[in-house]
């Protein structure tokens, strides 16, 4: 590690400069087997504790949250906030640990917190077209055109003059229903919706890429492995290329 143990400190959201010195200087830092570490020790960040406790996720981590309905993903809005869900340093990180993308609060499911900053610039970009599927419950019965509609590659929302991507929809249910869309707009899903002449009453985004939420509890977060990682990477520059090779026709 180049930087020294405090400012390590720091960056994971211990306190200022001064409070992590200090944490330091009273041998509250350790070794998995209980040794002091001092500012200037080398380190690696599974073997340090703070008062006997493992630090949290190390820089460059991504956490699968399962977001209920009614939390917000900002830091400046009112709570109900994602990180209350979260441990109490990740707003305080430096860089801060930030959702990818957002869910709006009526929207519960998958959602991607990390620091990596390229990572989520990548993922959030509307040019990565990462595929997001998404289970729906809807006011009014299924028509049985609705997949037609969707695939189309025609279809406008209200206000917009570019047409919506051809989206992937399946009936599960008399009102239910999955669909798979490839941007970010805003609020797409429901406007989609509206737009065909239904209304969705919940909402629950259930994969992104690679990653399925599965069985994760609601309100409750796991860590990617580095394999999860790597494949979300390379899935968003894959089709972050091939939705440029046809802009280019």
């Amino acid at each position: 590690m180049s930087l020294t143990l405090s400012r390590y400190l720091v960056s994971l959201g211990h306190g200022t400069r001064k409070e992590a010195e200090r944490i330091v200087r009273q041998r509250r830092v350790t070794t998995a087997a209980g040794v002091v570490l001092r500012d200037t020790d080398r380190y690696v960040h599974d073997d340090v504790f703070v008062d006997r406790t493992p630090l949290d996720a190390p820089p460059g981590s991504v956490v699968l949250l399962n977001k209920p309905a009614g939390y917000v993903c900002s830091l400046n809005d009112r709570p109900p906030m994602i990180y209350e869900l979260l441990p109490a340093n990740y707003p305080k990180r430096t860089p801060v640990m930030a959702s990818i993308g957002r869910l709006d609060a009526d929207t519960s499911g998958l959602l991607l917190v990390t620091d990596d900053g390229p990572l989520n610039h990548l993922l959030a970009s509307p040019k990565s077209h990462v595929p997001k599927r998404y289970a729906m419950t809807l006011a009014e019965p299924l028509r049985g055109d609705e997949a037609e509609l969707l695939a189309s590659g025609t279809l406008l929302l209200k206000g917009e003059t570019a047409p919506l991507l051809p989206a992937e929809f399946l009936a599960t249910g008399e009102r239910n229903a999955d669909i798979t869309v490839r941007e970010g707009r805003y609020h797409q899903v429901r406007r989609m919706m509206a737009a065909i002449g239904n209304h969705v009453q919940a909402l629950q985004r259930v994969a992104l890429g690679p990653l399925v939420l599965g069985d994760l509890a609601e309100g409750h977060w796991r860590r990617l492995e580095a394999p999860e990682i790597d494949a979300l990477r390379t899935v968003a520059l894959e089709h972050k290329a091939i939705a440029k090779a046809a802009a280019k026709g």
